[in-house]
């Protein structure tokens, strides 16, 4: 018998039940959907179970991405050093050697593409092939933070859903998720974002993204800018910060002349959830 979502929202499914066919009342959950097989996802060419981001030097890459994610996530992380992290596309561990070496011992990175894994073996860290859906679904109650380091916007809105229940079956009570998208709210990058990659589904805002993380169960949720800007020895990116700046606040004024109340126009957004 496969598992199915329904395993892990045993609550929602029993309201559900209680529904007539085709009259789910406004405001609750649809019915669970099957925990689908991973190369039955719509993402095949860069699956959301492996780290798409980094550079062409994989190297160079983990001194890049230990300033980014130490200046955008490690405040959001667990203040325990022994909390149980899980890492999902870590890719070749640019976020695990952060983790590392920010004293976390409890550390556990998992991505798809064996030759990444490579790397981060290389480097002392403890990551290990696996796919993402088919970890998650045997993972019961094991984690006080999972972190996705790839974009959500690799799953489908079908899929989504499906994710989120698995993270919070594989954490602990109390335990968050930290995870970024695509920010269709930025005028710029928005609308190119989304359609650069063939395997980006869609963009979400602040809003969107808070809206589905409290649908789907989680709570004490926060959105946040995700910053480019992080190489303070570079003359060069206090001139960007102070642009990006700039185009904020034109972003702003803009968009409450048409009525709309977003504050967040960086690239990417960040949000952290925690488990009800």
């Amino acid at each position: 018998m496969s598992t199915t979502a329904s395993d892990i929202s045993s609550e929602t499914m029993a309201a559900a039940s209680g529904a007539a066919a085709g009259q789910r009342p406004v405001g609750q959950r649809p019915p669970a959907q099957p925990v689908p097989r991973s190369e039955d996802l719509a993402a095949q060419i860069e699956p959301f179970d492996s780290f798409w981001e980094g550079p062409a030097d994989i190297e160079k890459g983990f001194d890049k991405f230990l300033a980014f994610y130490k200046d955008n996530y490690l405040e959001h992380m667990p203040a325990a050093k022994d909390a149980a992290i899980l890492v999902v596309s870590c890719g070749p561990g640019y976020m695990v050697n952060l983790l590392k070496q920010e004293g976390y011992s409890n550390v556990l990175g998992i991505d798809s593409y064996a030759e990444k894994i490579d790397h981060a073996t290389r480097h002392e860290l403890n990551c290990r092939t696996a796919r993402a859906f088919e970890f998650l679904t045997d993972s019961h109650g094991e984690y006080d933070a999972i972190f996705c380091e790839q974009e959500i916007n690799h799953l489908t809105k079908e899929e989504i859903p499906v994710w989120l229940d698995l993270m919070t079956q594989a954490l602990k009570p109390g335990g968050r998720v930290i995870m970024h998208a695509l920010n269709g709210a930025n005028p710029i990058t928005g609308a190119e974002a989304l359609a650069q990659n063939y395997d980006h589904y869609n963009t979400f805002t602040e809003y969107t993204m808070e809206q589905v993380l409290e649908f789907y169960g989680y709570k004490d949720i926060t959105v946040f800018g995700l910053n480019l800007y992080v190489f303070k020895g570079n003359p060069a990116n206090y001139v960007a910060m102070a642009a990006a700046k700039l185009y904020s606040m034109f972003f702003r004024g803009s968009f409450i002349l048409y009525g709309k109340n977003n504050k967040i126009f960086t690239k990417k957004i960040g949000a952290v959830a925690f488990k009800s």
